[in-house]
């Protein structure tokens, strides 16, 4: 565990004196532990989610960054590699891909990424996947855009 801490250490510097445009927030979710993250995802540029906020949890293994974080979304999002009810990502490097070469900055990157770039085939929410599988982007980015307004606008947008 030494050595994940050591590591999780040393990103929390580097988010720090770097941040990234694309992630609102990423830190321990508080100082009991810092295998337990939060993060606020920006939505993509010219996607449906465009504006909308994203909040995930992060659990991190002790055998990190060997083994992959555990991320889940908090915020409901309607995508077809997203659970609605339970937050789960279909990404093959949170599983089968993992490399310690990833960090959590980058997974939360590469999530982002998976936002504005859905994968049918693989879906977790087959609704979301078999419109655009049916090849009907317009009502997709449609049904897309409301769960984004109905969940994860800023609350300042709703005024």
């Amino acid at each position: 565990m030494a050595a994940a801490v050591r590591r999780l250490l040393k990103e929390l510097q580097d988010i720090q004196n770097d941040p990234s445009e694309e992630i609102v927030f990423l830190a321990p979710i508080d100082d009991e532990s810092i295998l337990r993250w939060r993060a606020v995802l920006r939505g993509p540029r010219d996607s449906p989610y465009e504006g909308g906020r994203f909040e995930l949890h992060i659990s991190v293994p002790e055998q990190y960054p060997i083994r992959p974080p555990t991320l889940t979304f908090v915020t409901p999002v309607c995508h077809p590699n997203v659970h609605f009810e339970t937050g789960e990502i279909c990404l093959d490097i949170l599983k089968s891909q993992w490399s310690p070469a990833w960090t959590l900055t980058s997974t939360c990157l590469a999530i982002q990424v998976l936002l504005a770039n859905p994968e049918p085939s693989s879906p977790l929410n087959c609704d979301a996947a078999n419109l655009l599988r049916c090849g009907d982007v317009m009502g997709y980015r449609s049904l897309v855009g409301l769960y984004t307004r109905m969940y994860a606008l800023p609350q300042e947008h709703l005024q």
